[in-house]
């Protein structure tokens, strides 16, 4: 018995859409010679980070405590303490674009005080990664019937189906440093504008598929 005659086509699509979450890093930091008040001032700014980020809860979807470092500094030779440093990093992810970029300006304006962001996404559950997964099978059918139309053939059934990956464009991220407060005011004297335009992403689907096809007429 000859075998059915199979169709090997990969279906694969693209998309850009608007993301769906921003997400950006703040550091507090402290130095002073003495342990003790190098603590009292980390803990001071964090807490200081942490009710100014209340204040947009709201806008925030997920807030995280990253990397906390409190190590001592050495002098050149041996084992002499000359004084010591400590930092703490939050992780702030955002679905309000408009209050995004005001939240980042108030924070960098802080003390020793870095924000680097922000990263566009799109959540992992994200309608548009199903709907380009859906739409990528849909052209794999697609090519699979006009490549058996062209041989004088049908398709009979699908064979096998197999995921060739879902990936999406990563940004480029912007830091802002501020060493002092109070230092960041516009040029009428007013609070500074930030005005972030969010980068598209692009999702791509892609899936490898096999179909049985009729006997073939036009081949031969």
């Amino acid at each position: 018995m000859t075998a059915a005659p199979i169709l090997a086509v990969r279906g694969e699509v693209s998309r850009e859409v608007e993301p769906e979450l921003a997400t950006f890093s703040v550091t507090v930091s402290a130095r002073d010679t003495d342990r003790g008040t190098t603590l009292a001032r980390l803990t001071e700014r964090h807490d200081a980070l942490r009710a100014a980020l209340d204040e947009y809860a709201t806008a925030i979807e997920r807030r995280e405590t990253g990397a906390v470092s409190v190590y001592p500094e050495s002098r050149r030779a041996g084992e002499r303490v000359k004084g010591y440093t400590g930092s703490i990093s939050t992780r702030v992810t955002m679905t309000d674009f408009v209050l995004l970029g005001e939240l980042m300006l108030r924070l960098a304006d802080a003390d020793q005080t870095v924000v680097y962001g922000p990263w566009w996404g799109l959540r992992p559950d994200s309608p548009v990664r199903r709907e380009a997964r859906r739409a990528a099978v849909g052209e794999a059918i697609t090519r699979a019937t006009e490549y058996a139309e062209a041989l004088g053939a049908r398709v009979v059934r699908l064979v096998e189906l197999a995921d060739a990956g879902l990936a999406a464009g990563q940004p480029q991220p912007m830091a802002f440093t501020m060493a002092a407060p109070g230092g960041m005011m516009g040029a009428q004297g007013g609070p500074p504008q930030l005005n972030l335009d969010p980068q598209r992403q692009t999702v791509h689907a892609q899936v490898e598929a096999r179909f049985e096809i009729s006997e073939p007429t036009s081949v031969g």
